[in-house]
């Protein structure tokens, strides 16, 4: 199945979870969609075999058949184009590649030029694909749409998601298999786990959470999801012995046979409750009424 890794926010341990995973599935395809700072690399260390552009359209004018109606401003909805004493003023890295002011120019002088935004790179084997935006890129959908085109079709693939619930996630985790959604015990961890779920749950996408630095007898987290009908799948520890091997660049899975069970049957149990089972509960809203949790209500 497709799989997807996501948390409503960074420093979760999103990319641990799924970079464990990749290793625990050996031949799983891992692919880093948080464009922005993709950092999978540092934990599974690939050689990377290629590195090809990724590019967008952007207008360009010709001056000699330009006569300064601003049509195209007016159709930018972006304010990509400005003309400033009937002549057109181009911003291409705010432009959003829609072709409107192309269409709308009634004299035809505006075409479009390919212009690179990043990069997306992979192993020869098909184990690892990333995407890295250029430096004051705005805008990733783009780069993600390449990375879902190039996503393996005979293997298990695991997405690495950006943090949040923006659209780059929204583009991420769409026509994913399931979801498993990365959480930690701390007030901020279950606010933004609830939006996760709101965003997951309106896309009618399969879930379940795990809980990193989990620490026993934190009860809060475990009643929210208790309440809505989410099973936890998993809990890594809040442990100083994991955190150690981190900061070394190792995953718990690496030389742990125990941790590589535990990701294994992570990854079974997941397939089986969520795909197998149905888990109608997983698809359904939010009851009515229910609040985001420490937001007080109206």
């Amino acid at each position: 199945m497709t799989l997807a890794i996501l948390s409503g926010k960074g420093g979760t341990g999103k990319t641990t979870v799924a970079a464990s995973l990749a290793v625990a599935l050996e031949q799983a395809q891992y692919v880093d969609c948080d464009v922005e700072e993709p950092n999978g690399a540092l934990l599974l260390s690939p050689r990377v075999a290629f590195s090809e552009p990724v590019e967008v359209l952007v207008p360009t004018v010709d001056p000699d058949r330009c006569n300064g109606c601003g049509s195209c401003a007016t159709a930018c909805r972006y304010h990509a184009i400005a003309v400033v004493r009937r002549k057109p003023i181009l911003f291409p890295t705010v432009c959003h590649h829609c072709g409107a002011c192309r269409i709308a120019c009634p004299t035809r002088a505006i075409s479009e030029i390919p212009r690179r935004i990043g990069v997306v790179e992979g192993d020869a084997e098909g184990r690892f694909l990333q995407g890295r935006m250029d430096i004051g890129e705005p805008i990733p959908i783009p780069i993600l749409r390449e990375l879902k085109r190039r996503m393996a079709r005979d293997r298990t693939v695991l997405l690495d998601c950006p943090p949040g619930a923006s659209c780059a996630v929204v583009q991420s985790i769409s026509d994913v298999d399931a979801c498993l959604l990365v959480t930690e015990p701390t007030p901020f961890g279950l606010h933004d786990l609830a939006i996760a779920v709101g965003l997951v749950r309106k896309m009618g996408i399969p879930f379940a959470v795990v809980v990193n630095k989990a620490i026993e007898g934190e009860t809060e987290l475990a009643a929210y999801c208790r309440k809505e009908g989410i099973p936890i799948l998993l809990e890594i520890p809040y442990s100083r012995a994991i955190a150690e091997r981190y900061s070394r660049g190792l995953l718990p899975v690496h030389g742990d046979e125990a941790w590589i069970g535990r990701f294994r049957t992570l990854y079974d149990d997941l397939q089986k409750q969520v795909l197998e089972d149905g888990a109608a509960a997983f698809r359904t809203a939010p009851k009515p009424g229910s609040a985001v949790p420490g937001r007080a209500e109206a």
